[in-house]
């Protein structure tokens, strides 16, 4: 949970007075409920009797199931604390919506760890009670101002990402470059990298093991490129540089064609009338000529 001002350790230190729970239990409901979007949380604190489930509407339910007292008085904390939530603008998305929160674990693998909620307080005016901030004022998100409300984020040798899934925007900061790439029709859902921290970065989707290479560059550091980039991560040394004809290098046309069959190989594979092992293999062949 972001950092509490001055005003939000006020307003969580009365609402615990209130309710009769400590301070760090208190705090730790209102980051379930922020995590759930203001109308639900699942928390685990031994003040709760350990793991338990909040929703707005009357639903509550802890480990001690049949203390209807305990009940009770999570239920009335959870419903002033999602009131108090509710007054900070900008601190819940209005709509349905998911995310999955991914870091390190394992050699090399991005994995997801849970599907909650992390918000993003960037940009958004946010009152506590009596009219002050609830929270310390975070300062831009390391993506840039065009993109809100990430699916996925995750961090490993220097590399870290954040996957918008409604917008089709994959962003990736190497070195403090950031690079935003259009993620076409995949469904993306997990990422990997090899060893190092210049390994190749890929990414699973619905037509299995994609390198990120292979997505088109929307932008890089906020600029819209005027051709093609590669990643640095993936660019290999001048001496590596496999040889080709100048008129190959410069045909736009011929990238357009590529890339124009590879989205009717991935129509054929998703409708059944490609095997997987078919259309990586000519998806594999394809990319080669680019």
């Amino acid at each position: 949970m972001q950092q509490l001002s001055p005003a939000g350790q006020q307003a969580i230190n009365d609402v615990a007075q209130r309710h009769g729970f400590s301070f760090d239990a208190v705090a730790t409901m209102l980051d379930a409920i922020i995590r759930g979007n203001g109308s639900m949380a699942q928390f685990n604190h031994f003040e709760f009797s350990g793991s338990g489930q909040w929703m707005s509407g009357g639903m509550t339910m802890v480990s001690d199931m049949f203390n209807n007292q305990l009940k009770g008085r999570v239920d009335s904390l959870c419903t002033e604390l999602a009131n108090l939530v509710a007054n900070q603008p900008g601190l819940v998305q209005q709509g349905s919506f998911q995310s999955q929160s991914q870091n390190g674990r394992g050699a090399g693998t991005w994995q997801n760890q849970s599907a909650a909620v992390t918000p993003s307080f960037t940009g958004a005016t946010q009152t506590a009670q009596g009219g002050a901030s609830l929270f310390v004022p975070a300062g831009p998100d390391w993506w840039g101002p065009d993109l809100r409300w990430p699916n996925s984020t995750g961090a490993q040798n220097n590399v870290r990402y954040a996957y918008f899934a409604q917008a089709c925007r994959l962003a990736i900061e190497v070195g403090g470059r950031v690079t935003v790439y259009d993620t076409l029709d995949h469904n993306i859902g997990g990422f990997s990298q090899q060893q190092g921290g210049s390994g190749n970065l890929s990414f699973n989707s619905q037509y299995g093991l994609v390198d990120v290479g292979s997505l088109p560059v929307v932008s890089v550091d906020g600029v819209q490129p005027m051709q093609p980039l590669q990643p640095a991560w993936q660019a290999p040394a001048p001496s590596a540089m496999p040889s080709q004809p100048a008129s190959f290098a410069t045909n736009n046309s011929s990238e357009a064609d590529v890339f124009a069959t590879l989205e009717r190989l991935a129509d054929l594979c998703a409708k059944g009338v490609l095997t997987q092992n078919e259309y990586q293999a000519k998806k594999a062949e394809l990319l080669a000529r680019l």
